[in-house]
C-alpha cells in the first residue's frame, strides 16, 4: 500500500508529531509512505528522512500562489497512491483540489487534529472562509479521521458531514515514553537545583491556544505557597519569556529551556505535567507522553483531556489560574507514594486505550478498508 501524506508543515507540533509516530508504525507493516508539506520543511523532516521516508516542501508562502498546488497535483498523479491522508486545514484543502483533479477523491481521507481553533486569536483573515468551504466539500472525500470527540462534535456544528468518522487517538510509543528513576535526579543536577526541588513541567510551543499566561499566574501563586516548587517550561518560543517571569518575580524559580529535541528524557524527571490551554485542543500529545512516563497531569478541561486523565490527575477550567494553581498544590503537598499511583496508573491507561501498535493498527484498517472500496454508511464511525 502507498500512502501519500499531505500536511502544512513539519515543526514540532502535535498533528506533526503524531504524523512521524504514524509513519514508522506503517512502514513496520510494511506501508510505503510519502510525505509532502505545503510550506518551509521543519525540524521533523529530518527526522523522517532518516527513515528512509521521501519528505518534499513545496515552498508555499503566505501569499496565495497556484504554482505549489499544480505541483502537489504532478505529484499526486505521477506516483498515483493507494491513499491520500491530508492532515490540517490548508492541506485538507490542498489535497481535496489534487484528489479530485488526478481521480483520488474516494481515496481522500482529512484528518481533523483539533477541536474549537477557530476561535484563536489573530488567526488569518481567510482561515474561518477555508473552514466553511471545507465543511460544504466534507461529503466529498472517502471519509474523515478525527483524534478527539471534542473535535469530531465541534467540526459537526461547522457543517461538516463526512461520509463516515473515525475517531483515533494519539498513540504512544512505550518503549521511547517510559519511566526512569534517574531522570528526577540527573535534571535537577543539570538545572543547578537542590535534591527536594518539586518540579513542574509546561511542555508546549507559546501560542494563544497554550495559555502561557495562564500557567505563570498560577505557578506564581504555586511558587508562593511551596519554597520548594520550581517550573520547567521547554518549545519553540519560550525562551522568550523571560520579560514575564520579571514581571511576576518568577526569576530563579521556572528555567526556560527553549526548543528541545529530547523530551523522552526531560518528562520522566519532573513531578507534575500542566497543561493550561485556553481552546483548540483535540488530543494533546503531551498527556499521553506524561502519562507513559508515570508522571500524574494537571489539565484545563479542553479537547479530550478529562477523558485521556481520567482518575490518573487533575482538571480545572480553562482561564483559571486559581483553579490550576490549586490543583497543583494539591498533587505536589501529596505523599510521593501517592503522585507514584497515580503515575502507574496513568502508564497503565495508556498501555490500554493509546499504545502505537493499537493506534497505528486502526488507521491501517481505515485505509484497507477505503483501498479495498469498501461501503460504508454515511455518518457512522469509520471502517
Amino acid at each position: 500500500m502507498r500512502v501519500l501524506h499531505v500536511i502544512t508543515g513539519l515543526h514540532r507540533a502535535g498533528a506533526e508529531t503524531m504524523l512521524v509516530k504514524l509513519i514508522g508504525g506503517l512502514a513496520r507493516q510494511g506501508v510505503e509512505n510519502q510525505v509532502i508539506c505545503m510550506i518551509e520543511r521543519g525540524a521533523l523532516a529530518a527526522e523522517l528522512e532518516a527513515g528512509g521516508i521521501s519528505v518534499v516542501s513545496l515552498g508555499m508562502r503566505a501569499k496565495f500562489d497556484p504554482r505549489p498546488i499544480m505541483r502537489l497535483i504532478a505529484m499526486a498523479r505521477r506516483s498515483r497512491p493507494d491513499i491520500v491522508q491530508t492532515w490540517l486545514y490548508h492541506a485538507d484543502f490542498a489535497g481535496f483540489f489534487a484528489a479530485a483533479l488526478t481521480n483520488r477523491l474516494a481515496r481522500l481521507i482529512w484528518n481533523i487534529r483539533c477541536s474549537d481553533i477557530k476561535c484563536a486569536p489573530g488567526s488569518p483573515p481567510g482561515a474561518n472562509l477555508m473552514i466553511r468551504l471545507l465543511a460544504r466539500l466534507s461529503a466529498r472525500p472517502a471519509g474523515a479521521i478525527v483524534n478527539s470527540r471534542a473535535g469530531r462534535l465541534y467540526h459537526e456544528r461547522l457543517g461538516y458531514h463526512p461520509r463516515w468518522w473515525s475517531e483515533i487517538p494519539n498513540g504512544f510509543d512505550l518503549d521511547r515514553w517510559r519511566p526512569n528513576k534517574t531522570a528526577a535526579p540527573r535534571l535537577r543536577a543539570q538545572l543547578s537545583l537542590p535534591e527536594d526541588t518539586l518540579i513542574v513541567g509546561l511542555f508546549a510551543r507559546v501560542a494563544p491556544m497554550k495559555d502561557h499566561a495562564n500557567f505563570l499566574g498560577a505557578i506564581a501563586q504555586v511558587c508562593a505557597r511551596l519554597p520548594t516548587a520550581h517550573a520547567v517550561l521547554a518549545g519553540r518560543g519560550t525562551e522568550a519569556l523571560a520579560g514575564e517571569l520579571g514581571r511576576l518575580g518568577l526569576q530563579g524559580r521556572v528555567t526556560l529551556l527553549g526548543e528541545r529535541s529530547d523530551l523522552p528524557s526531560l518528562l520522566p524527571g519532573i513531578d507534575i505535567l500542566c497543561l493550561s490551554s485556553a481552546f483548540g485542543e483535540g488530543f494533546a500529545n503531551v498527556l499521553g507522553e506524561a502519562m507513559a512516563c508515570e508522571i500524574p497531569c494537571v489539565a484545563t478541561d479542553v479537547g479530550d483531556a478529562r477523558d485521556i486523565i481520567g482518575d490518573t490527575g487533575r482538571i480545572v477550567p480553562p482561564r483559571h489560574p486559581e483553579a490550576l494553581a490549586a490543583a497543583l498544590v494539591d498533587l505536589l503537598t501529596a505523599t510521593a507514594e501517592h503522585r507514584a499511583e497515580l503515575g502507574a496508573r496513568a502508564r497503565l491507561r495508556v498501555e490500554t486505550h493509546y499504545s502505537l501498535a493499537h493506534v497505528t493498527q486502526r488507521y491501517l484498517e481505515v485505509y484497507t478498508a477505503v483501498d479495498r472500496g469498501q461501503r460504508l454508511v454515511p455518518g457512522t464511525d469509520g471502517p
